[in-house]
């Protein structure tokens, strides 16, 4: 299980949330640069200000930087890889909010958007990625795809088609490296099933806790997964590939 160190990491979706938390245990495992980006200028400001004061909290020699990134606009996404050059990791967890309902009613040309940005996006991402030597794409979804609720048609359909597109980039990504560049490692591509997770910051902290306990006891190990566990899986794992990662204390089960 290698560290992360000298490496640079981008994390679309890394204002916030499970994303934020990737960028901060990235640096934790001494990778070198974190570029996170969004949609949203003044999460991107404030992302990058928190973590630069976590860096100097800890003492840590690393850097960060942030851009504004729309994953609907497939020529805006091909220009950011283009600027930011090379890269050892990329971790997607930007998404919009999902279009719930009885599908006979639900506004389809709506809910369009969600596979625009989790699905098309992604895949523009992956091809335009400069992806070094033995790097990884990490996608992410949610637990629908192995256990759908009344409701979640839609969110389920395009978590799954995200989900055979990872399996397809992890042969495609592979040949290609193996075929244009012998001397390379093959790029990883995994993506990641998350359950509960201990980052709903725009919680109250006393709600929050009470949430989280809740939720901790539904599952069959009495506790909400880290980001800590969810980094090690996805990126630091160079022996896994093609696979979705389902990460929820047994929540599937239940």
């Amino acid at each position: 299980m290698s560290d992360l160190n000298g490496q640079t990491v981008v994390v679309i979706g890394g204002s916030s949330g499970i994303g934020f938390a990737v960028a901060t245990q990235s640096l934790r495992s001494h990778a070198s640069l974190v570029i996170i980006a969004s949609s949203s200028a003044q999460k991107v400001d404030n992302a990058v200000n928190g973590i630069q004061a976590f860096i100097q909290q800890s003492g840590l020699i690393a850097y960060v930087t942030g851009k504004v990134l729309n994953m609907k606009d497939s020529n805006q996404i091909r220009a950011f890889f283009s600027e930011i050059g090379q890269l050892d990791h990329l971790v997607i967890t930007s998404g919009d909010p999902p279009i719930l309902g009885p599908f006979k009613t639900l506004d389809l040309d709506q809910a369009r958007g969600s596979f625009d940005t989790r699905f098309w996006g992604a895949a523009v991402a992956a091809q335009s990625a400069q992806i070094k030597k033995g790097g990884s794409i990490v996608l992410t979804v949610g637990t629908v795809i192995k256990k759908p609720e009344p409701g979640w048609a839609l969110v389920t359909g395009q978590a799954g088609a995200t989900d055979s597109l990872t399996r397809g980039l992890s042969v495609d990504l592979v040949k290609r490296s193996m075929l244009r560049y012998s001397t390379l490692a093959p790029i990883r591509v995994n993506i990641i099933a998350p359950g509960y997770v201990s980052l709903w910051d725009t919680v109250p902290q006393d709600a929050r806790e009470k949430m989280l306990q809740e939720a901790a006891d539904k599952l069959l190990v009495k506790h909400v997964v880290s980001a800590d566990e969810m980094l090690v899986l996805c990126i630091r794992c160079g022996f896994i590939t093609g696979e979705t990662l389902h990460v929820n204390g047994g929540q599937t089960l239940i």
